[in-house]
Formats: C-alpha cells, structure tokens, sequence
C-alpha cells in the first residue's frame, strides 16, 4: 500500500511516500479502507519529535481518517458493531504506539472508532473531527461548562476556536468572542455575542465591559495564557482551560485565584482516554450530522503532498484552512 511516512524524527524533509506493507489487524482492531486523512498542528509535534510518544520506523504520521470497514477487518467478537463496507472515522492514531492514519489502509483499535452519520459529508468531516472532539473536551469534560454561563473563548476563528463557540452556544452558554477584525463576521456567524479585537491594546478592558458578573470558561486556543489578566476576568468558581502552547510560562496570580475559588487545568488531547474520546464521539457525531460543524474553508490533494502540507502548516500558511489529503486506491 502507499502510505506517506518517516523512518527519523526531524523537518518535513524526514516524510517519505511510497510503499509499505499492508496492516495486519489484531483481534480487537479493525482494518479501514482509507477515504481521507487531515493535518494537524499535533501531527507536526510528532513528527519532530517535540511530542515524545512511543514510534516504531518506519512509522506512518496522520492521526485523523474517515474509511470505510474493509470486507477483511472485521475481527468477529473482539470489533462489535462493525462490518464490512461501514462509513467510519477514527482521531487518535499516529501516537502512543499506534501507527497513523495517512495509508492506503489503517488499524484502528475497535474502541477508538465510530460511525460516520449517513448525512455526513466524509471529507469535510475528516477535517472536523479533531478539533471538534478537542472541543468538546475542554468545554464540558475539563471546563465542565453548563447552560447559562458565559464562555470566553480566545483564538475564536480556528479550528478549534470555531467549535468551541458553536458547541458552547448550543449548550446554552453565552460566548465572548476574541480574534482578528477580519474573521469578527464569521465569528458572530457562529453564535457569538460579542466578538472583541485580540490585537485592541484595551482588549481586556473590553472583556470586563461585556462580562460585568465575570468569565466561568475561559479557554485560549491561541496559547498565550495570559493568566494574570485572566485571573482577573474570572467569576467565582470560573475553569481556565489550558490547550495550547506548551512553550508559554506564564505567571499565575495564585491570591486572587484561591480567592475566588477559581482552577486552571491542563489539557492535551492526545491523553485523553478511549472512554473520553468516545464519550466525545457522540457529540461529535451530533454536529457531523446535517453539517451543523464544517471547515471554514478545506483544499484536497493527494496523499503524496503530505510534506508540503507540514511545512505550509509550520509556517503557519493555513490559517484556518484545513488540508484533506485523499489516498489514490
């Protein structure tokens, strides 16, 4: 099978395309006929090796597929609920010592795989998948939102920013919105109540203004974790949500934090459990279903361009954009 992979950690330089033997499924794995695969920032961590995770070389990078179940993966009691021809999606491979998802063919443990809904579009959703299961993590599993609150979500127009505010404003929270004046329109298109300027010297002035009984989630996808200043926009028992920026060392104002009962907690996807996962599947699913969470804007190409496509997103040339990479069966 072709299959786009590295046999060093290092640049983009290291991803090679060409053939490898096909995957042997386990008992409790399901082999994928491979629709599509994606790009994202955590992918570029481990192929550089800044995410130290277990690789086996020569390793297949990707973490994110939609496939269909092939007639010769299913692996009888240990894959329940699969057969073969089954449209599905899978989002945590590619670390943690299993091989990833940018192949012709792919393994997927039976409990880190889920139905793709009939009226989802496979290549849109490949590219919603992640940053819509990181969402929901960090808003309900971490944040532990509830209906009525108000979430502040920093970096709103990414990928993970955008389905953050659709899934707080679902759930009944009232969003605050911080990004570029050009992405201010497709921010409040998503349900945002206010949508302030990041680069506005007085922006968090702003924020007090809009939020006079305080933030209770306060989630920076951009990883700035400014904490002294967002201590202070915090409610009384408010959840700051770290999951970004593993590089930033910000300076934690611990008085005013225990004062108002207020907590900051890490969060890297990448941890998160099978059970977690699954549990965010659902609603995941909820939101692929009649395409209520879509890509801002997506590009197709072949699998063989998977190179390029780290180095455009390590330059930060994407900005939004999300790449589909398709395998020529």
């Amino acid at each position: 099978m072709h299959a786009a992979y590295i046999e060093e950690l290092g640049t983009p330089d290291v991803i090679r395309y060409g053939e490898l033997p096909p995957p042997l499924p386990g008992p409790t794995d399901v082999l994928i006929d491979v629709l599509a695969t994606t790009v994202n920032p955590v992918d570029t961590f481990v192929r550089s090796g800044a995410f130290r995770t277990p690789v086996a070389f020569p390793f297949v990078i990707g973490r994110d597929l939609v496939g269909r179940v092939s007639a010769l993966s299913v692996s009888g009691c240990g894959a329940p609920g699969f057969a073969a021809g089954d449209l599905v999606w899978s989002n945590s491979l590619g670390h943690g010592g299993r091989q990833g998802a940018a192949a012709e063919q792919a393994v997927v443990a039976a409990d880190r795989l889920y139905h793709l809904p009939a009226d989802a579009d496979p290549y849109e959703a490949v590219a919603v998948v992640h940053p819509a299961a990181t969402a929901y993590l960090a808003l309900f599993t971490h944040g532990r939102m509830r209906a009525g609150e108000t979430v502040l979500v920093a970096g709103a127009a990414g990928n993970v920013g955008s389905a953050l505010v659709v899934m707080a404003v679902r759930a009944g929270a009232r969003v605050v919105a911080t990004a570029g004046a050009r992405d201010a329109a497709y921010c409040r298109s998503l349900g945002a109540s206010e949508v302030l300027d990041y680069r506005d010297p007085g922006l968090f002035e702003h924020i007090r203004a809009v939020t006079p009984r305080g933030v209770d989630v306060y989630l920076d996808t951009a990883g700035e974790n400014d904490l002294t200043h967002a201590v202070g926009l915090m409610a009384r028992r408010g959840r700051i949500v770290l999951l970004a920026g593993a590089r930033s060392r910000p300076v934690l104002p611990a008085g005013p934090l225990y004062m108002k009962d207020c907590s900051v907690v890490g969060f890297v996807i990448s941890h998160a459990t099978a059970a977690e996962l699954a549990e965010a599947a659902v609603t995941v699913n909820s939101f692929l279903g009649g395409a209520r969470l879509r890509p801002r804007a997506a590009e197709t190409l072949p699998l063989s361009s998977a190179a390029e496509t780290h180095r455009r997103m390590e330059a930060g040339r994407l900005h939004g954009r999300r790449v589909v990479l398709r395998p020529d069966h």
